[in-house]
């Protein structure tokens, strides 16, 4: 199977660039052999940036390149010349990328819209000459600044994709369906679990030239919170959607049985989801007889809004987009800006589960040794490679 241009995930070494030393040179030329203090200062080393970019949808770009160094700053030089400032990189991504310290799991910063630069690492600032220091009791000073550290940090890029609705299921619930029939999108369909190997955006016309965007993630199952199936590596896809549609196929034995599960998934996973607006969408009702479907109705949860839909037929779908806009618009669920910083929850990373995803993610090697082997780890031609984690015995 080829492999999908779809990277949600990476992780990357960075290095500000350290800052220039200053100089300590007393200026000796001919008829002026006395000439003083003339050393320069060193040089501003480089800074690393993120920069949203539009043009992006996945971390495709930066897959590869593990490693981003800035310049380190020049040296000072005689004749008080100054430095070469270091030259800053900048680091662009795709909008709705989170970014955490990959050795802590800290919430570093979060690039949500086009152009929005952030400071990621700052170079060190360069060091002063001797010429700074002279003064009437130290006309010769004989000493200078050594140039600022450079500051170096390994992080995790996370992709959490910004829509206003998002759909949640278990496999073959008729997620991928129904985004097909609201919008443009064509995400692949068969009748199997897990067709859907990646997330899939949908824009979805209403009303007035209206509409609103609509993300479909693969399938969640029971412990998907807990690494099973998909549901790990795409759960934070819906982590930044305005409202939750739940979908659950009218064949089932106990709709609200499955529905509990589902929310309780993205309990386990993120309890401030809970939070957000919920509707339950009854799909494959052409399945159904009227007669059954009152039956069903009786069967759902109270503390939501229920649509019995069927994709196919398009039965329900004008009463769905209805629901989902009032609810969207609603004042309790107002749309609004997300570049607001008060309107975004972040949690640090949970790096329990960093193994799992680098396995999954099919990258690195994860290698279980005991003690006696640590002193063989040099014999790796390439470190670079090598992911270290303490792990527990009785797990």
């Amino acid at each position: 199977m080829p492999e999908s241009n779809f990277v949600d995930y990476v992780k990357i070494y960075c290095r500000s660039g350290k800052g220039g030393r200053g100089s300590m040179h007393l200026r000796h030329v001919k008829y002026n052999p006395n000439g003083g203090p003339d050393g320069g200062d060193g040089g501003k080393g480089g800074s690393i940036y993120l920069r949203g970019n539009h043009n992006y949808w996945t971390l495709l770009h930066l897959k590869y390149q593990r490693h981003v160094f800035a310049e380190h700053g020049g040296n000072g030089g005689r004749d008080k010349c100054h430095g070469t400032d270091g030259k800053d990189q900048y680091i662009d991504v795709p909008c709705g990328t989170v970014v955490y310290n990959a050795e802590t799991g800290k919430y570093v910063c979060d690039v949500t819209y086009d152009g929005q630069t952030v400071l990621l690492l700052k170079g060190g600032r360069g060091g002063l000459g001797n010429f700074q220091f002279r003064s009437a009791t130290n006309q010769a000073p004989r000493y200078a600044q050594p140039g600022e550290p450079m500051e170096e940090m390994t992080i995790i890029l996370e992709l959490k994709l910004l829509a206003d609705v998002g759909l949640v299921g278990f496999p073959n619930a008729g997620k991928s369906t129904l985004l097909s029939s609201l919008s443009s999108a064509r995400p692949k369909i068969a009748n199997y679990p897990f067709t859907t190997l990646e997330p899939s955006l949908g824009i979805v016309s209403y009303h007035d030239k209206q509409s609103f965007v609509m993300a479909d993630i693969p399938g969640i199952i029971e412990g998907a919170s807990e690494g099973k199936g998909l549901g790990l590596r795409f759960l934070r896809h819906i982590e930044r959607n305005s409202l939750l549609l739940f979908m659950v196929p009218g064949d089932t034995d106990d709709i609200k049985k499955e529905y509990e599960i589902l929310l309780n998934e993205l309990r386990n996973f993120n309890p401030e989801m809970l939070d957000k607006h919920r509707v339950l969408a009854v799909t494959k009702c052409d399945l159904l007889d009227d007669e059954l479907i009152e039956m069903l109705r009786e069967t759902t949860p109270d503390d939501i809004p229920v649509v019995f839909i069927s994709s196919v037929t398009g039965q329900g779908i004008n009463e769905l987009k209805d629901v989902l806009w009032k609810e969207l618009n609603s004042e309790s669920n107002k749309l609004q800006d997300i570049t607001a910083e008060d309107t975004l929850v972040h949690r640090d990373k949970d790096l329990s589960t960093l193994p799992q995803e680098l396995l999954k993610e099919g990258e690195d090697e994860i290698v279980f040794v005991d003690d006696e082997d640590i002193e063989d780890i040099d014999d790796y031609e390439d470190l670079d490679d090598v992911e270290y984690f303490d792990i527990d015995e009785d797990k």
